[in-house]
């Protein structure tokens, strides 16, 4: 039976109870550890995303965090990126609680790989972020979801492209884009967490692919714009252009001709990562793509191929 997204809120808000009641693991020694518990293995990661976003409301609470919290929130995921021991990774992750964030470890059914996801508290004005980091290898791939309940589908091509690529993170806003009147529009703002914790990605030359949508009538004949966003068109994301166009999807290229106002050149990620010489994929898809599995499936895989060297 397939539950609808208001019944899919009290799930979520029972497991993230249930985390928080957990609390702590005491170590052989005696003494308290902070950690990050597992999420029970009956919770699949698309049904808390999904639910996640559901929820997201323009009217709902949100302020952008201050400039020393926006650096504690990076300072207490970067362990999750790269080869820090497990303990490790719980004792830095713990520092996000008292920011709003449930972290949790887990293994996804889906592909088997040990993954890390910190949630920002609901329904309060912390709503800072979705944050999915899969622990096999140090990260190597930044999906990004800035839009989510918003440019619809979006989330769930975000976990798709995350499955498809051993080593990436997914981070996915945790507010509506026109919370606050604008401020919770991360894409266009440097002041969210989620562009604390893009930049920091950018900084280690991780290359990020961001995912957008678009009404089919807003670019006739195109399913897919693709583009460096301020930066400029390298060789990996021209190669994943030629593997969009090989699945059968319409594409337009911002390097190579007019794609209107989908080009992503005032997206403030993209410009950090152009500042930095990394790769930053602007990728917008219209709504028949983004309804249809199998066409949105095409295209992560042939993302996910262009991204290997």
């Amino acid at each position: 039976m397939k539950l609808s997204a208001r019944q899919w809120i009290p799930i979520v808000t029972a497991t993230v109870a249930l985390v928080a009641v957990v609390g702590v693991l005491v170590g052989i020694d005696g003494q308290e550890q902070p950690s990050m518990e597992p999420t029970p293995p009956s919770l699949d990661l698309g049904d808390v995303l999904t639910g996640f976003a559901a929820t997201l409301r323009p009217e709902a609470p949100y302020r952008p965090p201050t400039a020393s919290e926006r650096r504690d929130v990076v300072a207490a995921l970067s362990p999750l990126f790269g080869e820090s021991s497990r303990i490790d990774r719980s004792h830095e992750a713990d520092a996000l609680r008292p920011l709003g964030f449930t972290p949790t470890m887990g293994t996804d059914p889906a592909t088997g790989r040990e993954y890390a996801l910190v949630v920002n508290e609901r329904g309060t004005e912390r709503a800072w972020g979705f944050y999915l980091v899969d622990l096999s290898r140090p990260v190597r791939l930044a999906v990004e979801v800035p839009h989510p309940n918003f440019d619809l589908g979006t989330e769930r091509i975000g976990l798709a492209l995350f499955r498809a690529v051993p080593g990436a993170a997914l981070l996915v806003a945790g507010t509506h884009r026109r919370a606050e009147r604008g401020a919770g529009d991360v894409a266009h703002r440097t002041d969210s967490a989620f562009h604390a914790v893009a930049t920091d990605l950018a900084e280690r030359d991780v290359p990020q692919v961001q995912l957008h949508g678009f009404h089919d009538d807003s670019l006739p004949d195109t399913d897919v714009v693709i583009s460096p966003g301020a930066g400029k068109a390298g060789e990996m994301i021209r190669r994943i252009a030629a593997g969009i166009d090989d699945r059968g999807l319409k594409t337009c290229r911002s390097w190579e001709r007019d794609c209107g106002r989908l080009e992503g050149t005032s997206n403030e990620q993209g410009k950090v990562a152009a500042e930095q010489e990394s790769v930053f994929v602007h990728l917008e898809m219209n709504r028949s793509v983004r309804d249809d599995e199998r066409q949105w499936g095409d295209l992560v895989r042939a993302v996910a191929r262009g991204l290997e060297k």
